[in-house]
Order: C-alpha cells, then structure tokens, then sequence
C-alpha cells in the first residue's frame, strides 16, 4: 500500500506559477512511476504527467507540455510538478498517483486526495 498526500495548491492569477508536492509513505516509493492527473468540474479526469522511478523519463499532456515539469527526489519520497504560465483552463483538482510509469496515462495504482488549483483571468 502506497499512500499520497498533495499539496501546494491554490489561487494564482493566469501567467503565475505553482509548484504541487506529492508525499509518498508506505511500501518503497522508488518502485512505482510517479504522476499526475487534473479534473475540472464536469470534466473527465485528465492525465497531466508521469515520470519513471528513476526520474530519468518523463512524458506530458499535450495541453501542458513546455510549460509544466513533473519531478522526483527519491531520498525525500516526493514527487512535484512545476506549472508556469498558468491558465484559467488550468484550474482543477490536481491528483498525485502511483503506479506503472509506462501505462501511467491510463491508470494507476494509488492516488492521493487531492489539491485545488485555481487560475483567475
């Protein structure tokens, strides 16, 4: 059992910056790949980005690459993700998840509660 508690979320005007965290406890955190995923209300839930246990590989959503960069420190058990140039159409509730760095954008092992991010106009 893995479990994951996010934070860094907030309220940010479009253009800004947010860096989200990621808490891993349980079993051993360098194991799994590492990810995120968004929902907006009354959107599906969407995958942002994944990056392997090494922190070696990382792949992104379309709609945030080049502006948003998902990163690890193993010996800290954390995963982060970066967002710059924020959008409106960024706001959501950010999901930290763990499991198969490669079937990452399809599913997943574990995830966390959740943090709200939300970009004003």
């Amino acid at each position: 059992q893995v479990q994951l508690v996010e934070s860094g979320g907030g309220l940010v005007q479009a253009g800004g910056s947010l860096r989200l965290s990621c808490a891993a406890s349980g079993r051993t955190f360098s194991n799994y790949g590492m990810g995120w995923f968004r929902q907006a209300p009354g959107k599906e839930r969407e995958f942002v980005a994944a990056i392997i246990w090494s922190g070696g590989s990382m792949y992104y959503a379309n709609s945030v690459k080049g502006r948003f960069t998902i990163s690890r420190d193993n010996a800290k058990n954390t995963a982060y993700l970066q967002m710059n140039n924020l959008k409106p159409e960024d706001t959501a509730v950010y999901y930290c998840v763990a499991g198969d760095y490669y079937g990452m954008k399809y599913a997943y092992d574990y995830r966390g509660q959740g943090t709200q991010v939300t970009v004003s106009s």
